[in-house]
């Protein structure tokens, strides 16, 4: 049985970050009807105001282009943007090579980033580490 399993607090983490104004969007490499059904079955599409999936737009995270369309279909400015992923290459590497600040949600599985503008454990630290961002 093929099957995901949503990190802990992440619907209520998305909920409270819509009823704080922030505006949200997803960029995932993967296929694109595959992608689709998962944000489906963990119920989080309505969160998010653009999603992005690799074989749609025929580009992959790390490379800069998918990480300014997400930026410009937000109808923001990089300056305004950070990104929140897992992975230190396709994910941190990538947001930051295309001016974007970086979050890195830990990994056991990888290393951490060379470059990164603040670590998380547990998705419900967020709130608190954009508010601290802002404040810079």
């Amino acid at each position: 049985m093929l099957h995901c399993v949503p990190f802990p607090d992440l619907t209520e983490t998305l909920s409270l970050l819509k009823q704080q104004g922030y505006t949200l969007g997803i960029i995932t490499n993967g296929l694109g009807t595959f992608q689709t059904r998962v944000l489906q079955g963990m119920g989080v599409q309505s969160f998010f105001d653009t999603i992005l999936i690799s074989e749609v737009e025929q580009v992959r995270k790390p490379q800069p282009e998918i990480f300014h369309w997400a930026v410009r279909r937000l109808d923001t400015i990089v300056e305004q943007v950070v990104f929140v992923g897992d992975h230190p290459e396709s994910d941190i590497g990538g947001a930051k090579g295309a001016g974007l600040k970086a979050i890195w949600k830990r990994n056991p599985f990888w290393p951490e980033p060379y470059t990164l503008d603040a670590i998380i454990d547990e998705l419900n630290e967020l709130p608190a580490v954009l508010a601290a961002l802002s404040d810079e």
